[in-house]
């Protein structure tokens, strides 16, 4: 499985911001895929990044109430993982993952993508901040890194 290519001296980070628009979703994953293989992040590892931040960005164009909003969407090496952060402005909606066969009160069959997050990820959170709320999700990064996971 590929794996990050060699340290920068300083630590990788991009981000971008796309409207709260659900046809810019699929634009939010091919962003992150291209920043993906600029940093030589491929196989398994790029696959999951991608469906979560995916998820992630979905559920924040879905939920964030503020009218004209933009998601910013973050990814960044921090120690030996990769970091992926979805920020929206609607800091007073935290999320919180369903259980399997639980039922929201706007149920529409949706619902268990943080189970996915979960799953997919080492961990993940979230964190209201002065103006935004943060949904984040880490990722290990294979031995090959040059990490000790």
């Amino acid at each position: 499985m590929p794996a990050l290519a060699p340290r920068p001296a300083h630590p990788r980070r991009d981000s971008f911001r796309i409207p709260k628009r659900r046809r810019h979703v699929p634009e939010a994953r091919a962003e992150v895929r291209r920043i993906l293989k600029d940093w030589a992040v491929g196989g398994e590892l790029a696959d999951d990044i991608a469906t979560v931040a995916t998820e992630l960005v979905a559920n924040a164009v879905r939920h964030c109430q503020v009218p004209l909003a933009e998601i910013e969407v973050t990814l960044s090496i921090r120690g030996c993982g990769l970091l992926v952060e979805v920020a929206d402005p609607d800091r007073g909606r935290l999320p919180a993952p369903r259980a399997e066969g639980e039922r929201g009160p706007d149920d529409d069959g949706g619902g268990l993508g943080l189970v996915l997050v979960a799953a997919l990820a080492e961990r993940w959170g979230c964190e209201a901040r002065p103006f935004t709320k943060s949904v984040w999700a880490y990722f290990l990064v294979p031995r090959e890194s040059g990490c000790d996971t």
